[in-house]
């Protein structure tokens, strides 16, 4: 896959991450994120905020059955679920966006059973052991799971980050999200690797 990289300055490093992000689910999976610092200094944007950007981007690629939303102003709530790795990146990330007319909302859960409405959830890798249980709690509702956990698409969430060596790569577990009534775009299968769940 091909080297994604861009330079912007400061006041424009939101913007210019939120391009990258999204050239790199269309066209390959995002490697690396430049940004000038102030002194000329190219610096590496935290691995977080360009995780942010994707969850923000898979509400673009990724389409809900109408149930899932009460209504036509209902907004598209992203989850964490455990440990927040985030920062404060996934708030600024989605604030005053929209996709589809729809707003944007940030939950965080500390257990399985605090979520009621929610469509992209990251399950933070503090979860552990209790993944499985998670995930069995989860199985068919319309919900996007996201994960860096290894195993986690082979262990039957949809989407795994996978990081090597400041690349992002996606592992995509096609199965587990169309059971849960999700399609997801062929321009977003097309960037990633596709899963078989163990024992399949």
């Amino acid at each position: 896959m091909a080297l994604l990289s861009a330079s912007f300055a400061p006041a424009d490093r939101r913007r210019g991450v939120r391009r990258v992000a999204e050239a790199a689910i269309l066209a390959s999976a995002l490697l690396l994120v430049r940004g000038a610092g102030l002194a000329g200094q190219t610096v590496q944007a935290p691995e977080y905020q360009v995780k942010a950007m994707f969850l923000f981007n898979f509400a673009q690629f990724v389409d809900w059955p109408a149930a899932a939303f009460a209504d036509s102003a209902t907004p598209l709530v992203i989850g964490v679920l455990g440990d927040d790795p985030f920062e404060g990146f996934l708030d600024q990330t989605i604030r005053r966006e929209q996709v589809r007319g729809r707003g944007f909302q940030v939950q965080r859960y500390h257990n399985v059973g605090e979520i009621k409405t929610c469509h992209i959830l990251f399950i933070s890798r503090a979860t552990g052991a209790r993944l499985d249980e998670v995930l069995a709690n989860l199985r068919n509702r319309p919900i996007l799971t996201v994960s860096d956990d290894a195993g986690f698409a082979e262990r039957g969430g949809m989407i795994r980050f996978v990081t090597d060596q400041h690349r992002i790569r996606l592992q995509i577990n096609l199965g587990a999200a169309q059971a849960a009534s999700l399609t997801v775009s062929s321009k977003l299968l097309r960037v990633a690797d596709i899963v078989t769940p163990r024992g399949r």
